[in-house]
Formats: C-alpha cells, structure tokens, sequence
C-alpha cells in the first residue's frame, strides 16, 4: 500500500471507528461488536505505525497514546467556573423563586419576561471543562478553584463519550460532568480487595482519583464516561470559506435557552444526558424530583440531586452571579444520608470573629461514607429550636454532604438524665465577657486580645487560601504563640533560625526549613493576600472578584502594598459595593477594616518586613483596553463582522452581552441599528459608533 492509499484508507477507519464509537457510547446502540471495533482500530494503528506522519491530533488512535506524566500543568480557564447553591427543601425552593422574581422586577429588560426552568439530573462525578479549536479537542481540565485548574487532558481522551472532533468546525469551551459507573465501581473494588488495597469509598472518589492519576493507561482501564450539559462559549469557524451560507454560520450562535443548548451539544457529538425537563413551574420542578428520587437508585451512575437553572439566557445574563455561585440557577439535592447517634457533649469553640460555636461531640458514627464525632450546632437558637440537650438520642446528616449536621432529636429515647445546655456567659478561652450583639444570633468574646481570637487568626493567615506557610500549622501557630515569638501576623515575617532552635520539636534543619518556607511566602497574589487578612464577610472567591475589579472603585494604579496602604482607607462602602458580588456586609467590612489604625500598622510592619504584594496577573489585565466594559452591538458594521468585533471586545478584557440593560457600558451601533438602539437611548446607555469604538480599541 503506497501513501495515498493509506491516506485514504486512515481516513475511511477513522470515519468509521469514530461513528462505531458514538453509536456505542453515546447513543447506546452498539451496531458491530467489540472484536470487529477492535479489528479496525487495529488496522489504524498499524497503518500509522507505517505512515507516523498521517496521524492525526483526533485519531481515534489517540485516546490512550499519552506518556504518564510528572506532575499536572495550571491551567487558567477561559471562562470562570462557579457552583451553584443548594437548596434542600421544596420550601427552600420557594424561597429562591421569591428571591428571584423581587430581583427581576427591578431589571426593566426582563421585569415582564416569563420565567421557565431547565431541570437536569445532578450526576454525582467529577466536574469538567473542554476547550475545541476548530473543531479538534485540544485541552481537558478540572474546576479547581473555579479560576485556575489542571491540565487533564491525557486523561480525558480516553473517554470515548468525549469526543476527539466536533460534529461542526467550530471553536468553544464547554463544560460537563465525568463520572464512574456503579458497575465499574464494583469491578474496580473486586480488584482492590484482591489486592489487599483500600477501596473507593464511592463512584465519585474512584472518578476523580482516575482523573488525577498520571498515567492516562491508568484512567483508560476505569472506562469513565461523561455527560455535557453547558457552553461556556462559542467562537465562530477560523476559515469562514468552509461554511455554505450565512444562515449556516447563525446555526453557531449561542443558544437563547438551555433546552436549546442541549440540543446543539448534542448535535455536536456530546453526551448529553436525556432526562432533562422543561419546567413552567417549581410545582411542576417538585414534580420531577420526587420522580427522581425514587428513580435515582436504579441508575448505573451516582445521582444527587436536580439542577435548575431558568431557561431564558436573556434572565440569566441580567441577573448574573454572587461572589460564589449564579443567581439565575440551584442545585435541589436529595435528601442526605441520615443516622442516629447519641452527642455525648457540647464544647464551645472560639472563632477569628470572636464567635462561639457551640459544637456536638458525637459518639463516633458512619455517615456518607466517612466516620463522625463532631457536629456543628450554629449557634444557641438552634439548640433551643431542636430542644437539644446533652445526652441526648440525634438524628445527623450531611449538610451538602460536607458539614455534619444535628437535624432532630429522638426525645422517645431520653432517660431524664440528659442535660439542658447554656451558652457561657464568658469566653471558655480568655475569661473575658461574651454576649450576643444585637440583631445577631452569634454570641461573641468581647475581648479583642482573646488568644483564641489571634490564635484562629493566625491559623487563617498562614493556611492553604492565605499565605500558604509549610510547616506551620495549626500546633506550631499555638507553640509560638505560647512562647511570646508572635502576637500578630507581622510578627511572622520577623522570625529567624535562633528563635526557633530551642523549642520543643524543632531542631537545625526544621528552624531552617520553616524560616526558608515564611521567606519564600513574603510575595503573595493580590486575592489571596486579601482573603488572609481576615476581613469579615470577604473570602476567597470575593478577593478574586475585587483583584479583577479594582479599576471600578479606585483611579489609582495599585502597584504594590505601599499602593494599598496608602489609597484603600479612601475607598467608601459605597465604592466597593460597585463591583458585583459584593454585597452591603462585605463593602462596610472592607472599609472598616481600611479605616482601621491598627490594621494599617500591621500592613505597615509587613512592608517593613519585606512582604511584597503580587499584582503582576492584576497590571496585565489593566493594560487590556476594554476590562470590565460590556459591550451590546447593533446594526451593520462597516469594518468587522458582527463575530470579529466579539473577538476584538472579548481579547481586550470586555464582554459582549445580547441584550441592553442598566449593566450596559457601551452600544456600538452601525447601519440599520434594531429595538436594541432604542432600548439604550431609553436607559441613557452611552451609544457610539464604528470609528469611536476603532479609536478605543486603537
């Protein structure tokens, strides 16, 4: 067989592999068998092995040809990733609605739109993002911290429900879920316990370790799959001469719905899963998760609850996100697992703010797969509400199948030995008072000098989030405490190798090691400097939203710690609450905390110190000439396609949105402008034409 015959015929296998593979693994209707499948992929490889040069990035042959790697690359998403919130109830349910019709109310474009839901199955796996260049996947990532994640790509290659090359020749970063059948689970546990290794405690830990393991020969062997259920976005075709008309080239808009938005992942090779529904009402939301709940048990893959999202990407684009999750959706997940156990005590735990958190000590039980001996119990009125008393007989769940949580108390049980509970009256750390503040459910230690107050500080400066110290945890924090070395964050930094030798558990190497790991933390990224302060109310998903947002509350150019010291305590509450997620609360915290003296003087003693805040991530996106702006285009323009513009606005740190409304920076109008050019003039959205807007991109 010469070159072009093998050409030829490469590409007649890879056709028909490819079809075989969808068939099977998407549309579930296998038409060959495995050995005739595998017959021709044995073929394909062989023809490659000859011709190396014709094998192409998508071949099917590709899935599985990564080399195990040394470690997963950063990889910065191009689109942020959020979580939704959750609600448990159908009251719950209710209590969303009603929030979201107030607030669409008070947007006029979409005050008298209808509002329907999309409601999809949770599938309890492993969240991911894709990105396709001209049709051909090119990288496969986890959520990680919503912002930045790992390369994942290897791996994802070898689900063959993924598929290597879009049905359309098309650009986009889609999002899905990858999960582990409960099949595959049992087959992989089998093997374990053969093995004398530890199980996967269920589906979803066994498809996230596959995800992450470095031999994608690893992943393969688990035969995980996926369902892909959202379009973070879609740019049009690179070679537009491939396209047949213009109404072709609309058929790769993004969607109006989310229904509408299945359909073309669907259309484009995804999996997609089918038991999705249109909801006009949440009677009719309530109606399909009770469904489900009785159905979810039956399913080969791990199911937790129902997301609902409204339809309309028209209200979803108006009513936009929080610091931590979209408005416009929720997660309504299942019931969690329940169990009865008896809480031997209630222990009172001292927080950074200075709150006490009453705290159930649990005779040990298993719940959701892990062993419980704590329980948060929030605060004194919640004990009143349960009538929980010391002794007693509780029911515990997993709150969001994270946080233990006491839902009910079984007083059939009760001996009349159990105890009634009081919140103290001083703190159990310092002695100092405690007392409820006003209009807080919270009890306080009204000592500001309370150790435990410094010492859970401290712990939050120095953590995962913060400042990221090795090697000083939270019993090193409490020994240095202890022994004088440190009474505030500042203090750290001062640190040296003689103060450290002669305490208990260190030694030469590990004073060493500890003051190598503070020097090397003294140059910290804007967000997470901002989220190790401690400032009330201010975590870590808002300390990004405020590095990405600094030009909307300050004319200053933020270069360094000096630049924060110095122009922050000018910034009013009403300042920061421009910027989106951030609410009242937080905006009156960060400029109290600001306006604080001491505060400054410990930022002061930092810089002293040599900390050095990093702002270079923040001085790139300054210099983008559109960042923060949202663009509407109407009309015909003279020098850009409709899609180039987009590019232009997008590349230059801007967002393009369908619609007008009082978030609308600009509306760049051509020939013929539409309703979109009224609407603007309506709501005194600044309009400007093709050369204003050459000269801003300039």
């Amino acid at each position: 067989m010469n070159k072009d015959e093998a050409k030829k015929r490469i590409a007649k296998l890879s056709q028909e592999i490819n079809r075989l593979r969808y068939e099977y693994h998407v549309l579930d209707k296998p038409e060959a068998t495995d050995e005739i499948y595998e017959s021709l992929m044995a073929e394909l490889k062989s023809l490659e092995e000859q011709f190396p040069d014709l094998r192409s990035p998508d071949s099917p042959s590709q899935r599985i040809g990564g080399v195990p790697l040394a470690k997963f690359k950063k990889v910065r998403h191009a689109v942020r990733q959020w979580s939704f919130d959750d609600v448990f109830s159908y009251e719950d349910l209710q209590k969303w609605e009603e929030k979201i019709q107030r607030m669409k109310e008070k947007i006029p474009e979409i005050a008298k739109e209808k509002m329907e839901y999309a409601a999809e199955i949770k599938i309890d796996g492993l969240k991911i993002i894709l990105t396709y260049e001209n049709g051909l996947f090119v990288l496969g990532a986890t959520r990680g911290d919503g912002v930045i994640g790992e390369d994942v790509t290897e791996n994802l290659k070898t689900i063959y429900s993924l598929p290597l090359k879009l049905s359309e020749n098309i650009s986009g970063v889609f999002v899905g879920e990858c999960w582990l059948s409960k099949r595959e689970l049992k087959r992989i546990n089998d093997a374990r316990t053969k093995k004398g290794e530890a199980l996967f405690a269920n589906s979803r830990n066994a498809a996230a370790g596959s995800i992450r393991q470095l031999d994608p020969k690893i992943a393969a062997s688990r035969h995980l799959d996926s369902f892909i259920y959202d379009i973070d976005l879609i740019e049009k075709p690179k070679e537009l001469s491939s396209l047949k008309s213009k109404e072709e080239l609309s058929s790769f808009k993004m969607p109006e719905t989310q229904i509408e938005e299945l359909d073309l992942l669907k259309k484009l090779g995804f999996n997609v899963n089918p038991d999705h529904k249109l909801c006009k009402t949440i009677e009719e939301i309530e109606k399909f998760y009770q469904e489900w709940i009785h159905k979810k048990d039956k399913q080969n893959y791990g199911i937790d609850g129902i997301v609902i999202k409204i339809n309309s990407r028209k209200i979803q684009e108006a009513l936009g996100y929080t610091g931590k999750s979209p408005r416009w959706g929720v997660a309504y997940k299942f019931s969690p697992e329940k169990v009865t156990t008896v809480m031997e005590d209630i222990k009172v735990q001292v927080g950074r703010t200075g709150a006490l958190t009453p705290v159930a000590h649990l005779r040990p039980v298993l719940v959701a797969g892990s062993t419980v001996s704590r329980a948060t119990l929030h605060n004194e009125d919640e004990i009143k509400r349960l009538d929980l008393r010391i002794g007693d007989t509780i029911v515990l769940h997993k709150a969001g199948d994270v946080i233990p949580e006491v839902v009910e108390v079984l007083k059939n049980l009760r001996t009349g030995k159990e105890k009634v509970f009081h919140m103290p009256k001083i703190c159990p750390i310092c002695g100092g008072p405690a007392a409820r503040k006003p209009g807080e459910a919270a009890t306080y230690c009204l000592n500001k000098k309370c150790f435990a107050i410094e010492r859970e500080n401290l712990i939050h400066f120095v953590s995962k989030k913060g400042f990221d110290i090795e090697g000083l945890g939270e019993k090193i924090v409490e020994q240095l405490m202890n022994e004088g070395l440190i009474s505030n964050a500042a203090e750290i930094f001062e640190l040296t190798k003689g103060d450290l030798e002669p305490l208990e558990r260190f030694a030469e190497k590990s004073a060493q090691n500890l003051v190598e790991a503070i020097e090397k933390s003294k140059t910290i990224e804007f967000a997470k400097f901002l989220f190790a302060l401690g400032i009330r109310h201010v975590g870590e998903e808002m300390g990004i939203l405020i590095e990405r947002n600094l030009n909307l509350i300050t004319n200053k150019k933020i270069k360094s710690l000096s630049d924060i010291i110095r122009y922050f305590p000018a910034i009013n509450s009403e300042d920061w609450g421009k910027i989106k997620g951030v609410g009242e609360k937080s905006a009156e915290s960060l400029r109290n905390w600001f306006n604080d003296k001491k505060n400054l003087e410990l930022l002061e003693k930092m810089q002293e110190s040599g900390v050095k805040v990093d702002l270079a991530e923040l001085a790139k996106e300054e210099k983008l000439k559109l960042r923060g702006l949202t663009f509407v285009l109407t009309g015909e323009l003279e020098n850009f396609t409709r899609d180039e513009a987009k590019d232009i606005i997008r590349k230059e740190g801007g967002d393009v949105s369908s619609s007008v409304s009082k978030q609308t920076d600009y509306v760049v109008a051509g020939e013929n402008p539409g309703s979109k050019f009224d609407k603007a003039k309506k709501l005194g959205v600044k309009i400007i034409g093709e050369e204003e807007f050459k000269k801003m991109i300039k």
